[in-house]
């Protein structure tokens, strides 16, 4: 990949992060669910994160033409699963659904399935073994955002089957 390319797709990503983060902060403020409110703000902590790193690694390489001799190749991991488990076992499973938080979680889900698609490209197209980690970092955190939009998307949807299924009740009938 040639630098132009390079430095275009970083903005494309910067852009991307920015968006999503924004969409995350609006959806978690606006619905009532709790396991919408707290999946949508621990995402947007996360994008944000990804934003300020990636704008680090655009300025640089802007200035330098290539990737940062100084640039940590780590971001913060994760710990969306945990807050959506520890969300959902603090709640009540007969609470009503906000139609507004699946049809955010459903749109969510595109973002981030695109993310991994553009995450993967970036670390397809470049040869250098630091900045193919990076990228595949970040492929893996997004992917590990689409597993748990998923999962809140199945519980949303019908609770009772997400907890047979997160549980592993067995329907034996003994």
């Amino acid at each position: 990949m040639d630098e132009k390319k390079r430095i275009d797709a970083l903005e494309t990503a910067l852009n991307n992060e920015m968006r999503e983060r924004e969409f995350y902060i609006k959806h978690g403020e606006k619905t009532n669910n709790p396991v919408g409110k707290a999946l949508f703000f621990r995402i947007a902590e996360d994008e944000l994160e990804h934003y300020e790193r990636l704008k680090r690694l655009h300025e640089q390489w802007k200035k330098e033409g290539k990737w940062p001799e100084t640039l940590p190749l780590e971001v913060k991991k994760t710990n969306v699963k945990d807050v959506l488990l520890q969300t959902i076992n603090s709640i009540n499973v007969g609470d009503k659904t906000d139609e507004g938080a699946l049809d955010a979680i459903k749109i969510a889900i595109d973002f981030e399935e695109k993310g991994i698609s553009l995450y993967k490209e970036l670390r397809d197209a470049v040869d250098d073994e630091k900045e193919k980690r990076f990228f595949e970092l970040l492929v893996s955190i997004e992917t590990e955002h689409y597993l748990s939009l998923k999962d809140a998307e199945e519980y949303l949807v019908d609770p009772s089957s997400w907890f047979i299924k997160t549980e592993h009740h067995t329907l034996d009938g003994g």
